[in-house]
């Protein structure tokens, strides 16, 4: 009896490590059509005074996630733009056209919150996402982000400078 159960282990191992050898495809998954300016970001919220001087986190909002991905339709001319901003900040969501070749991105007067029908209106302008431009805290080379951001609800009528580095999925 021994024998038998032997051979058919010895046989049932054949058969699985035929089929767990199998060739593998040649099919390249690829990416989406902005996967070089989607990603998720660690940003920070800047001011840009009247004479062009940047005051550092004025409101001390610290670092906010942004995340930035393809649309539904997976165009090159345009992608979302999820900023949790907290209870500090304006929160984002919204589609954003863009400029994949340049890698730019902007617009006009457009509802910074598509969930929200109550939201105001935001501009984005100078947007531009900087290939390994950046330095993660480790002083690593990576990917950067940046762009102006002015609020028609913002009482006190400032245009944010909002910047940072592609999150590197480490602990930082």
């Amino acid at each position: 009896m021994k024998k038998y159960i032997s051979m058919f282990v010895f046989a049932s191992l054949v058969v699985f490590g035929f089929i767990a050898c199998s060739v593998e495809t040649d099919e390249n998954p690829g990416g989406t059509r902005v996967q070089d300016m989607a990603g998720f970001w660690d940003v920070r919220v800047d001011v840009v005074n009247a004479d062009g001087t940047i005051e550092t986190d004025p409101f001390n909002i610290g670092s906010l996630k942004l995340m930035t991905y393809n649309t539904a339709e997976n165009v090159d001319n345009a992608m979302w733009m999820n900023l949790d901003g907290g209870k500090s900040f304006w929160s984002m969501k919204f589609i954003l056209p863009i400029n994949y070749g340049a890698k730019t991105f902007s617009c006009g007067e457009t509802s910074y919150n598509v969930d929200d029908s109550e939201a105001g209106n935001v501009v984005i302008s100078e947007g531009k996402v900087l290939l390994k431009q950046g330095h993660n805290l480790h002083g690593m080379p990576a990917d950067s982000i940046v762009f102006k951001a002015k609020f028609s609800d913002d009482k006190n009528n400032l245009t944010y400078m909002i910047a940072g580095t592609r999150h590197s999925g480490f602990n930082e």
